[in-house]
């Protein structure tokens, strides 16, 4: 069952469940982002870094714009490559 609330909280699932006297997996269980959700949210993200990188801008600056490190940058780029790779291997079969 997906979290109605897609907010990302800011309370770990253990002290959480200690407030309310659950186990930590049952609140992860609640609030847990659904896949699908997820998989969209990560897409946008690399869209992003790809449409700014393609604009000529440096890792440090896609950074700054996303709010990110130049690490994770470097990560979602790297990621948007491997899943074009993958987009273009499954249409050739």
């Amino acid at each position: 069952m997906p979290a109605e609330n897609q907010t990302r909280r800011n309370k770990t699932a253990k002290e959480m469940a200690e407030r309310l006297g659950v186990s930590e997996r049952t609140i992860r269980n609640i609030v847990a982002e659904s896949r699908d959700s997820y998989q969209a949210r990560a897409a946008e993200r690399r869209d992003t870094a790809v449409k700014l990188r393609e604009q000529g801008m440096k890792y440090r600056e896609i950074a700054e714009e996303m709010e990110i490190s130049t690490g994770a940058v470097g990560r979602l780029l790297h990621d948007a490559k491997k899943h074009d790779e993958k987009n273009i291997e499954s249409r050739a079969s």
